[in-house]
């Protein structure tokens, strides 16, 4: 049998596929390469193809024997989710209910998907908990919600499990060095923080200094993408073994803000970075940090990158090593 890995060459995706790969477990993974890598597929079976092409997964499946699915291709920059909603919605909902819908038919009866933070838009308490009320603040946050609402209705109506893992902020590189995150444009923060140190960027734009926060910036929780590989990695184990469908948070529990980030990475890397105080983005929440005491105590996941100086250090030796990336 095999896993079926959707968007396996991206960020996260191919963090998984390395542990997957590394555990023997057969990967075939399917990317567009629309923002995907090929360097990054770590010896899997890599298939170029879209997950709304509903011939090709239904090829893949059947000639692979495929009996599970990670599925990570998706969009994922809230600022763009903003200015390009059908995009989002047309890629991150209408593809994956094609997909879907060839897993049922082909009888593939579990699914890990790769789900965000963003489901739970502005916190009324922090840490979040899964039970915590869902109101997304942007189109990429409600395209995950109304994934995570299907796939919950296609277990009462088909027997399809799944485990959603609700990511907090993905961040860091395999230590190896090997892979890492190479994304055009880039959007997220750490990454941007090294270009600057790398002098790509001239400076980092702070999108907003005056939320309800301890020093004015936006605070998140970031965990290490070993540690979110791990977790999916945790679920699958899971779902063999007949775990019901549920979703889970997956953090480490604490919230850095923009300019702690800043002033971590000036450490790790020795220099000064430029900084300059810029508008809030439309769809940002002020606070997001997660509670992952659900996953610890049903599925025993442990971070192996607790805090955020280690996180931002194997960043930090993937991008000085791979300046343009891949």
């Amino acid at each position: 049998m095999a896993i079926l890995v959707t968007g396996g060459l991206g960020y996260v995706g191919s963090h998984a596929v390395r542990e997957l790969v590394s555990r023997g477990e057969r990967v075939i993974n399917l990317d567009d390469l629309s923002r995907g890598h090929r360097e990054a597929g770590s010896g899997s079976s890599v298939v170029v193809g879209d997950i709304g092409d509903r011939e090709l997964a239904r090829r893949v499946i059947r000639e692979n024997g495929v009996d599970s699915v990670m599925h990570f291709a998706a969009f994922t920059s809230v600022p763009e989710s903003v200015v390009k909603p059908r995009d989002y919605y047309d890629n991150n909902v209408s593809k994956t209910l094609a997909l879907l819908d060839i897993m049922i038919e082909e009888g593939v009866k579990m699914m890990i998907f790769s789900s965000s933070a963003a489901v739970f838009g502005e916190p009324e308490s922090v840490p979040i908990s899964e039970d915590h009320p869902k109101n997304p603040t942007n189109p990429y946050g409600r395209s995950k919600l109304m994934i995570e609402e299907i796939l919950a209705e296609y277990e009462r109506a088909y027997g399809l499990r799944s485990v959603s893992l609700r990511y907090f902020n993905a961040a860091g590189a395999d230590p190896s060095g090997e892979i890492g995150e190479d994304h055009d444009p880039e959007h997220h923060l750490i990454p941007l923080v090294l270009r600057v140190v790398l002098g790509q960027r001239e400076k980092l734009s702070i999108f907003g200094t005056d939320w309800p926060t301890p020093d004015g910036t936006c605070v998140r929780d970031y965990v290490h993408v070993n540690d979110l590989a791990g977790a999916h990695l945790r679920a699958l184990d899971a779902l063999r073994d007949g775990l019901a469908t549920t979703a889970y948070n997956l953090g480490n529990g604490s919230g850095f803000s923009v300019k702690e980030v800043v002033s971590i990475a000036e450490k790790v890397t020795g220099a000064s970075i430029k900084t300059e105080e810029a508008g809030r983005r439309s769809g940002d929440p002020a606070v997001l940090v997660a509670s992952s005491d659900k996953l610890r105590n049903e599925l025993g996941w442990e971070p192996r990158f607790p805090d955020l100086k280690s996180i931002i250090e194997t960043a930090w030796n993937w991008h000085k090593s791979h300046p343009e990336g891949y």
